[in-house]
């Protein structure tokens, strides 16, 4: 019932072709990618996009697509493991506050309370400014400055189902916390945290692609979106396409994952029912 409801809205069926367009592109990237993505031709350096280079080749002669494709991966791989940390904090705190209240909850949502008075961004580029600039070191830092609003829906939740009929039942016969927590409020919880993973993980793509543009992210030669813009910002006058490409890549994944939080907002939202 509720994938067919999920089919019939238009936001969330937008959405996955757009978000499925793109991952299919990045998970054949070695297969369709027509040529390296690292290899240098200095013979066919800032060529605009041709039947040889579908999207031009950049100052070093690398292909752009190929670069894209390959760019994709290291992208949606970011977005993916920074989402993946950042949910599984927050749903660990979130349910240690909800389910616990009194001083745990004080204190878990004081740490919330202070790291969302910190801009997330400039946090994230002091802290990596402080290690050195890789992959594993931005996923690791976008998902231990990012579970703040998993842990505040978490807990709302929990308040809530703490009060229902079955967990007052299963408290009542004597079941052990662990077990009421994840076995009857845990599953009960997840609808808005599945929209705010698909939420977040725009935001990181986001997160990721600005902390390459600036050098502060993935590293050449490895491609990803940001650091192929930082490239084409030194020949923008002349060489449109190498900021074009990347920067309509990251418009439609953002835009794609977004529609899809959206339909599966109003798919999940009670009161959609009543339209």
């Amino acid at each position: 019932m509720t994938m067919r409801r999920i089919l019939q809205n238009p936001l969330a069926i937008t959405g996955l072709c757009l978000i499925g367009v793109i991952l299919l592109l990045a998970l054949l990237a070695p297969w369709i990618a027509p040529y390296d993505p690292d290899a240098i031709d200095v013979k066919h350096i800032l060529l605009a996009p041709s039947g040889q280079h579908w999207m031009g080749t950049d100052g070093l002669g690398r292909d752009v697509w190929s670069r894209m494709l390959f760019g994709g991966r290291v992208s949606l791989l970011v977005g993916l493991v920074a989402v993946g940390i950042s949910t599984v904090i927050g749903v660990i705190l979130g349910a240690l506050a909800g389910y616990y209240r009194g001083w745990v909850d004080t204190v878990i949502m004081r740490l919330v309370d202070i790291m969302l008075s910190i801009p997330s961004f400039f946090l994230i580029l002091a802290v990596i400014a402080f290690l050195s600039p890789s992959i594993t070191n931005v996923m690791i830092v976008i998902g231990l400055t990012s579970w703040m609003s998993v842990t505040r829906l978490v807990r709302a939740e929990f308040l809530s189902l703490t009060q229902r009929e079955f967990v007052m039942a299963s408290t009542a016969l004597g079941a052990q916390d662990w077990r009421i927590i994840f076995r009857h409020c845990l599953p009960n919880s997840m609808t808005p945290v599945l929209v705010s993973v698909v939420l977040g993980i725009a935001s990181a793509v986001l997160l990721e692609s600005g902390l390459s543009f600036l050098g502060l992210g993935v590293q050449p030669p490895q491609a990803s979106w940001g650091n192929i813009l930082t490239d084409g910002k030194e020949y923008i006058q002349f060489a449109w396409w190498l900021s074009l490409y990347p920067g309509l890549a990251i418009l439609i994944t953002v835009l794609g994952y977004n529609l899809l939080g959206e339909g599966l907002r109003d798919v999940f939202d009670p009161r959609s029912n009543t339209r």
